[in-house]
């Protein structure tokens, strides 16, 4: 008799699961929205994507994976193409990706609402307030900044803000005033390079630098940003508009000794997330600064960037790779890419620059929702098939955690243009 009524509580509870579950799909997809449908016409061609529909499944994402990355000490950082769940890292100073996950749940409560969101975020974000003071590379900007500046920004909390000004400090250390850019990465932990190194990643960090020098900190922090940022264009770039990945420069007199890459196919080969960091990078300093030579260099790299990619708008992991259909694609890049077009074509005067950027973007992200990148129903991730390093043998054909970030935050900013 017991084992009987065993197996009927058993049953009730699968159907409990069930029925829950239904429900949570079904108020998922039945969920109004004043701007359910986004539709543009180009060249008699229909663009039509449902940015309702991508928010609900990045939250039908966040449902299933929140209460597995309990362990505080560890964020998710890939997930393997045979695999499911997101493999977790130690947080540590020197993994630039720790921030990106906190980035998510802050992006995730402003584009739902829903305040467990905000609570996840603030629990996962204050576990770093002691990188606040790292020196020993750039990528404090991408650790602190989708963290504690999102934090600031979208949750409203102020006590952040010591935090972020002193993360900028602790940034502005690495700037070499001989080669007027900031150092990224040490010398020990990439030997190929004796002196000092800057990649083009490191133009993301400065966004950390131009807020606080507008939220209390010392302009100086604003100076170093532009400067890095007028280096990095008067180096960093071949004639055609594409991006090298590394840097070296004398560190005393400043004369450029290589050009390298190390996640690019080769030296002078195009590494498409390199591009992607470019295009982010320039409209985003325009975006600080209001300075027509960064939007004219932001427009110059986009128009490039835009001119190799396939038709799906997501590039190979390297654009001289391309023409082999073997090669893995790097949804990362397009998720970059596609947050900068929807500010891009705000700030551009032109119209049909303004049609042409935001209907870029548009495609992007309805190429990035649909089955063959989306994560929903195969996997905890947003996005599938991005591409860390496939010349150094990492995460090649796998999800990102920083793919979801700017994927997220791209719908956050399109939302933000619908309401």
């Amino acid at each position: 008799m017991k084992n009987h009524l065993n197996v009927i509580h058993s049953a009730h509870l699968a159907f409990k699961s069930l029925f829950l579950t239904s429900l949570l799909i079904c108020a998922s997809s039945c969920k109004e929205s004043k701007k359910e449908l986004i539709t543009e016409v180009v060249n008699n061609n229909t663009i039509s994507i449902d940015l309702a529909k991508q928010i609900d499944d990045c939250e039908l994402q966040l449902e299933v994976i929140v209460p597995k990355l309990t362990d505080l000490t560890k964020h998710p950082r890939f997930i393997e193409n045979y695999q499911t769940e997101w493999q977790q890292v130690d947080n540590d100073e020197l993994i630039w990706t720790s921030g990106f996950y906190p980035g998510i749940l802050w992006y995730a409560y402003n584009v739902t609402g829903n305040e467990k969101w905000k609570d996840e975020a603030i629990k996962r974000t204050e576990v770093f307030e002691d990188y606040k003071n790292i020196t020993e590379h750039h990528d404090i900007g991408f650790m602190m900044f989708p963290a504690y500046g999102k934090g600031f920004e979208i949750g409203d909390k102020k006590e952040y803000k010591d935090i972020l000004i002193t993360s900028a400090n602790s940034l502005a250390t690495r700037f070499n005033p001989n080669v007027g850019a900031i150092k990224s990465w040490s010398n020990k932990m990439h030997p190929r390079w004796k002196q000092h190194i800057t990649i083009i990643d490191n133009m993301l960090n400065l966004e950390l630098l131009f807020w606080a020098a507008k939220n209390g900190g010392d302009k100086k922090l604003y100076d170093i940003a532009v400067k890095h940022a007028e280096t990095t264009m008067k180096n960093h770039f071949r004639p055609d508009y594409t991006s090298w990945h590394v840097l070296e420069y004398d560190s005393i007199s400043g004369v450029v000794l290589n050009r390298h890459t190390k996640q690019g196919y080769a030296d002078d080969s195009r590494w498409s997330r390199g591009q992607a960091w470019g295009v982010y990078g320039y409209t985003m300093v325009y975006k600080e600064t209001k300075d027509k030579k960064f939007l004219d260099f932001a427009q110059k790299l986009t128009d490039k960037y835009l001119s190799l990619l396939p038709d799906d708008m997501v590039p190979c992991w390297d654009f001289d790779v391309a023409n082999n259909p073997k090669e893995e694609k790097d949804a990362s890049a397009a998720a970059v890419v596609a947050s900068a077009l929807i500010d891009l074509s705000t700030f551009v005067e032109k119209k049909e620059d303004k049609e042409r950027y935001y209907n870029a973007a548009l495609k992007m992200l309805k190429s990035l929702g649909s089955d063959k990148y989306s994560g929903v129903g195969k996997t905890d991730s947003f996005l599938l098939h991005s591409t860390g390093a496939k010349s150094l043998g990492w995460e090649i054909d796998v999800a990102l955690i920083y793919a979801d970030y700017y994927y997220i935050e791209a719908l956050s900013r399109l939302k933000k243009l619908q309401d």
